[in-house]
């Protein structure tokens, strides 16, 4: 993902002015964190099962997925990203909202109800069912943590930024602090609520993100008298663009490159989602398929009206306030959303905007709390249930110790985030978030696919798939860009961009589907056409399901 889209880097230069106004910014992060530790300690002591600590005991209803999904969708990349990308780029920064909700079609369609069909806990339940599991499971949960790792890495360190500056702390040891308070905060929402605790987290985090967005969305209504036009032609004006601000190509219209790059970003945005392991394991915390259908149509729902909100935040902030501060306060733009907040309320020296701006900060850190919660969640779930459970313990471990080693892994996970997000405190995180994308998107979709739906996919394909896509997606984005050869890479002085696109997803996606193909085409090993119609018929009408 680009970095306007996914830098959640943020630098408040507003911050300062409301530096009297800390307190009640404190008091609201207070209270977020207590309020949800305390829905954590509630649901860990319904925690009794490995199902409970998976799969929430499969007792959400449809509605409450559907929150939690979009809880878990919608992270601060999307929330401060997307409105940035609008507020700089116009409808070229519009066209992020389409494809993240264009992307839930493809979950709704081709994932949702025959992975809930067909698994129990994790991706690699539904690799190993007709394939040798200890490969497929050890390769479906490198990916998952791989996938996870780098995605809370780019959320903890946007956390570290976020909440130092607007507590005013400038050291880099408090940055790390604030890190570290953010990892242990994820290992206790796991190790202790396990899944039913992180759901009733998102659930409430996408209350309050909603809650916001539509109170700075109507404020900014309200400021143009409701008239959208008198909206757009303001932030037109005001941009420094004209009309060309309102048309396509003022961000990837300037090249043939460009244009391959938003071609590359879409295609990942969209076949990525269906693929992310924090995602896709939210399918089995419902009773049936049905309920997962409906948990996905419901969050299409909301995760549609909130995009379409995030467009009224973009053109606010550019109706609002010139790009010159927008971009020296944040050169991505991740600041629009909260500047516009400030702005509306009244400017800094005000106190509903100071109000306004902790409202949308406290947001911000609820938003990334909740993410954070559900990757490790998915990471620490694949590494006790695949690896643990039935790999190194080749199906003989028990529930508890199951459970065991997932809070184990939890802890070993959060503690290595902690670290690499302490290191990151400082780097542009798109090329993490964009390796999350990329990687799901070329390695878990296509095996995903391929284990429903062809009957002559093997083993060998499933590991060439995965592991095949995950090298592609990783080396692509260790020498492109994102990296390297820009003022905005994470290491602007080195220069080994030699790939010229920011996001792989062009050329890894393809290879990750070929590879499956080719590795199933070229295998020794013939398929179990047995296994392929139990699957197929348990996929298609949940007999047999857990």
């Amino acid at each position: 993902m680009s970095p306007a889209q996914t830098a959640v880097v943020i630098d408040l230069a507003a911050a300062s002015d409301a530096s009297e106004h800390r307190p009640l910014i404190i008091s609201l992060f207070a209270a977020f964190v207590v309020a949800t530790l305390c829905i954590t300690v509630w649901a860990g002591r319904q925690t009794k099962s490995a199902a409970d600590f998976y799969a929430g005991g499969r007792q959400f209803t449809g509605f409450q997925n559907g929150l939690a999904i979009s809880g878990d969708y919608m992270s601060a990349a999307s929330f401060l990203g997307i409105a940035g990308a609008i507020a700089l780029f116009g409808y070229d920064g519009f066209l992020y909202s389409i494809g993240f909700l264009v992307a839930w079609l493809v979950a709704l369609l081709l994932v949702a109800e025959p992975l809930r069909n067909s698994g129990r806990y994790t991706m690699g339940d539904v690799l190993a069912y007709r394939m040798r599991q200890r490969p497929v499971r050890t390769a479906a949960g490198t990916s998952t943590i791989v996938v996870s790792i780098f995605y809370l890495l780019a959320q903890m360190a946007g956390a570290g930024v976020l909440v130092s500056l607007l507590l005013g702390i400038t050291s880099d040891a408090g940055k790390i602090l604030i890190v570290a308070l953010v990892g242990v905060l994820m290992i206790v929402y796991v190790t202790i609520g396990g899944m039913k605790g992180t759901t009733w987290v998102q659930m409430v985090k996408a209350v309050l993100l909603i809650t916001g967005t539509v109170l700075i969305t109507f404020l900014i209504l309200l400021k143009f008298d409701f008239n959208v036009s008198d909206l757009l032609g303001s932030a037109a004006a005001n941009s420094g663009q004209g009309s060309a601000f309102l048309e396509p190509g003022l961000k990837y219209g300037a090249s043939a490159t460009s244009k391959l790059d938003f071609l590359s970003l879409g295609i990942a945005l969209v076949l990525g989602t269906a693929g992310l392991p924090h995602i896709l394991i939210r399918f089995y915390t419902v009773p049936t398929a049905k309920a997962a259908r409906k948990s996905v149509n419901w969050a299409i729902g909301i995760i549609g009206a909130f995009y379409l909100m995030t467009i009224v935040l973009g053109f606010g902030a550019a109706a609002l306030l010139k790009p010159g501060d927008i971009i020296a306060s944040n050169k991505a733009g991740n600041t629009a959303a909260p500047l516009a907040a400030l702005e509306i309320g009244g400017g800094g020296d005000s106190t509903g905007g100071a109000i306004l701006l902790a409202v949308i900060s406290a947001v911000a850190f609820a938003t990334i709390l909740a993410v954070v919660a559900g990757l490790t969640l998915a990471s620490s779930s694949s590494f006790a249930h695949d690896i643990y459970a039935n790999v190194i313990r080749k199906g003989k471990a028990t529930e508890k110790e199951e459970m065991r080693a997932a809070r184990w892994a939890t802890v070993l996970i959060g503690v290595v985030s902690i670290a690499l997000g302490a290191l990151a405190r400082d780097l542009n995180v798109a090329g993490l978030v964009a390796l999350a994308f990329a990687v799901a998107a070329s390695a878990n979709l296509p095996t995903i696919l391929y284990s429903l739906f062809w009957k002559r996919f093997t083993t060998q394909g499933a590991l060439w798939s995965i592991y095949g896509g995950l090298a592609a997606a990783v080396g692509l984005v260790l020498f492109s860009p994102v990296v390297s050869g820009k003022p905005t890479s994470m290491f602007p002085d080195a220069n080994f961009d030699f790939f010229p696109l920011e996001n792989p997803g062009l050329i890894s996606i393809p290879l990750g589907f070929l590879l499956g193909w080719l590795g199933s085409v070229l295998s020794k090993e013939k398929p179990d056409k047995g296994k392929y119609a139990e699957l197929e018929v348990k996929s298609l009408t949940g007999v047999g399901a857990h």
